[in-house]
């Protein structure tokens, strides 16, 4: 089994709770929205972000009603975004399996991410916890924001390395960070704990390096890894290898080039190996294991032991991890 199998494992009892209070969430006395979602559950994922969420909580205290609670809240707004982001980027497969828009319309589909949405809230709510509720709404604006910084960027062609991660800290990271926070509140940890700060910093760079990997990916063949070569730069977007590449050589052909509006598939193809023979992909995997050492740094601030462990090594497959 892989490291992540081994973590699975060890929480099986908390994720098995975690799936049931997803399942009975989203029951309504609606048909349609029942199947639908029914079938979309059936492909759960690697559910990391609610492990997060039980893992920091099994750092402060014990797994109670209100992690579970938590767990939940964070995973159903996570796969709101994704059946969203289906729905915009026109997405017929997602992990394998076929998306709800593809298999019933985009007008479905954006119902039923409303519905995932509201649940989560509900379940925030339940907890009774502000800062929890707080920390899922503060959530749900910075995924927001930034997809918008990522389009508006990617428009008007004005992203350097520090843009690049303020967008991927906010679109991604943010994510990371909620769910160590949530968990921490969840079994009573107050706002001042120093520790909270150090796990909030652990969790913005883990989203960090998930984020830069999911752009490695980008630049090699579906067949690798089981998503389309290029869509980032189809759609405009210029990521951590190539904006290496560019800033290194300063290129004036090719950052033309990556500037277009529309690339065709031959563009894109100079542009991957561009970005690969400058440089591009040893300089993002070597930036991810400089934010490893520092994540390390700072999880073991709060403590080494078992759970902290298990923490590294979701760190590790993240970076490590094939697709």
């Amino acid at each position: 089994m892989t490291t992540l199998d081994n973590i699975q494992s060890s929480l099986s009892e908390g994720l098995t709770q975690l799936n049931g209070r997803i399942s009975t969430a989203l029951y309504s006395s609606n048909l349609l929205m029942n199947s639908v979602i029914e079938g979309y559950l059936k492909s759960k994922g690697k559910q990391i972000r609610p492990i997060l969420v039980i893992l920091s909580a099994k750092l402060f205290g014990d797994v109670n009603p209100d992690v579970i609670s938590s767990a939940a809240a964070v995973e159903m707004l996570h796969n709101a975004s994704l059946i969203h982001d289906d729905v915009i980027d026109e997405s017929k497969l997602r992990h394998g399996h076929p998306t709800i828009n593809s298999v019933w319309d985009n007008h479905i589909a954006v119902l039923v991410g409303d519905f995932f949405v509201s649940n989560a809230l509900s379940q925030a709510i339940a907890t009774g916890d502000i800062r929890i509720v707080n920390s899922i709404a503060r959530l749900g604006k910075l995924l927001s924001l930034g997809e918008i910084d990522q389009i508006y960027n990617a428009r008007s062609r004005c992203l350097d390395e520090k843009a690049y991660f303020e967008i991927i800290s906010r679109k991604t990271a943010s994510l990371f960070v909620s769910c160590v926070e949530m968990g921490a509140y969840s079994v009573g940890i107050d706002e001042t704990d120093p520790r909270l700060d150090r796990m909030r910093r652990f969790a913005e760079l883990l989203g960090l390096c998930f984020q830069i990997k999911d752009d490695i990916f980008d630049y090699y063949s579906a067949s690798l890894i089981g998503k389309p070569t290029g869509n980032d730069l189809k759609e405009g977007k210029i990521t951590l290898p190539l904006l290496h590449a560019l800033e290194t050589t300063r290129d004036e052909a090719m950052v033309e080039l990556s500037h277009k509006e529309q690339l065709q598939p031959d563009e894109i193809s100079r542009l991957i190996q561009f970005a690969k023979e400058n440089g591009g992909i040893d300089y993002a995997r070597d930036t991810m294991r400089r934010l490893r050492e520092e994540a390390v740094e700072a999880i073991n601030g709060v403590g080494e032991n078992e759970v902290t462990s298990l923490l590294v090594s979701i760190l590790d497959f993240i970076i490590a991890r094939e697709k």
